[in-house]
């Protein structure tokens, strides 16, 4: 009976145990689920503040934002295309590295899917032939697509030089018959204020000679006596082995009109091995009596003592006279901006001045220095309100920075 006793004892409590463990195993089931129910609201709850982001505070907040902003729009303009109509490798990975970018917080003015973009490692290669697809569809849809460029609208940038062009054009536009409609203006005066070929129009037009270079260069009725501003020009000869060296031939001075107030012959003080006719217009005979070089450089000086002197490349003439003169009372008109950028150079000639500006052909042959300073005097009277208010303007700066130094501090 005992054994028996034992044996249910045994059973019932095998049954209880199995009865137990049936329990513990559902506990631990369901506990084991709410476990994993909420790790997954605490990786929702999370996604779920990212997806419907508040207002940016912080400065570092609202930069990202514009940065993302503008990588959005980037990545949403198609592609540019060569001309064989395929893309490059480095536009296409440029692309990509667009596309992958992590955006934080998405505009509130896209269409209302806020959803994050998650950053996948793709390959280079695939991400290229991914991104040949979508491109004319991302066309289409992009806020701003790129206007179509009229044939007959020209480009913004190509319109500035035409622009320019044009009024370089209306610049340099020569004047003709109908721009001088007028008919009882003297030819002088036009040539002064519109130019020597506004004043050959003018002649034509009225029946008269065009003027040969000596009387277009002289105004005949004028004063013939010393003004305030004068004109020089040397003639030289060669002296020594093969005449190299220079002396003075020749010195002529005439008034701010154009007449001749001074013309003399020099003596040379050396035997002369080159006359240099065909340029000079020197002849033995010109200098064989000529005036005593002492003589000429004092009479010289005492007619440019206090005056405005006028030459071309006058340092030339003023050296071969051993003379000095202020540097404020020379006008070269070598040295003219204005004139070197009408003839285009650095140096110009007098030759090419006169033609350029006064249309005045001078030098076809053997020179005359007293041609040579009615040209200079007529080229200066011609531009002489400008070029006396630029000196004038560069002494007001200068005095004004002397002012300004002298100032205690």
């Amino acid at each position: 009976m005992s054994k028996a006793k034992e044996k249910e004892k045994k059973a019932h409590s095998d049954a209880k145990i199995h009865k137990h463990t049936a329990k513990d195993k559902r506990k631990t089931f369901w506990i084991k689920q709410n476990l994993k129910k909420k790790k997954l609201e605490k990786q929702a709850a999370p996604q779920k503040q990212q997806e419907k982001p508040g207002p940016p505070r912080e400065a570092e907040q609202i930069s990202a934002n514009w940065k993302s902003l503008q990588q959005i729009l980037k990545s949403s303009q198609p592609e540019k295309k060569h001309q064989n109509g395929f893309t490059t490798k480095k536009h296409q990975e440029n692309a990509f590295q667009r596309s992958s970018v992590n955006t934080a917080a998405p505009s509130e003015r896209d269409s209302g899917k806020k959803e994050k973009q998650k950053t996948v490692p793709v390959d280079p290669k695939e991400a290229g032939e991914k991104l040949k697809l979508p491109a004319a569809s991302d066309s289409q849809q992009s806020a701003a697509p790129k206007r179509k460029k009229d044939k007959n609208m020209p480009n913004s940038e190509e319109e500035g030089p035409k622009k320019k062009k044009k009024i370089s054009l209306v610049e340099e536009r020569k004047p003709t018959e109908d721009d001088l409609w007028f008919d009882d203006v003297d030819p002088d005066v036009i040539e002064e204020t519109m130019g020597a070929e506004a004043a050959e129009i003018m002649r034509r037009k009225q029946g008269i000679r065009s003027k040969e270079p000596e009387t277009s260069l002289v105004k005949e009725s004028a004063f013939s006596g010393i003004t305030q501003t004068v004109a020089i020009d040397c003639e030289m000869v060669g002296v020594g082995p093969d005449g190299e060296e220079s002396i003075l031939a020749r010195v002529s001075l005439v008034n701010k009109f154009g007449k001749c107030i001074y013309d003399k012959y020099v003596k040379p003080t050396e035997k002369v091995t080159d006359y240099r006719t065909a340029v000079s217009g020197i002849r033995p005979e010109d200098i064989k009596d000529g005036e005593d070089v002492q003589t000429v450089q004092r009479e010289v000086a005492d007619i440019l003592k206090g005056r405005i002197v006028v030459g071309h490349a006058i340092h030339n003439d003023l050296k071969i006279l051993l003379l000095d003169h202020p540097k404020k009372f020379i006008r070269d008109t070598q040295k003219y901006k204005p004139f070197r950028r009408i003839a285009k150079s650095s140096r110009p000639s007098l030759k090419v001045l006169c033609r350029e500006v006064l249309n005045v052909k001078v030098q076809q042959g053997e020179h005359s220095s007293v041609q040579d300073a009615q040209a200079t005097m007529r080229l200066y009277t011609l531009v002489k309100k400008q070029w006396e208010a630029e000196i004038s303007g560069r002494k007001k700066n200068k005095e004004s920075e002397e002012k300004k130094k002298r100032k205690p501090r």
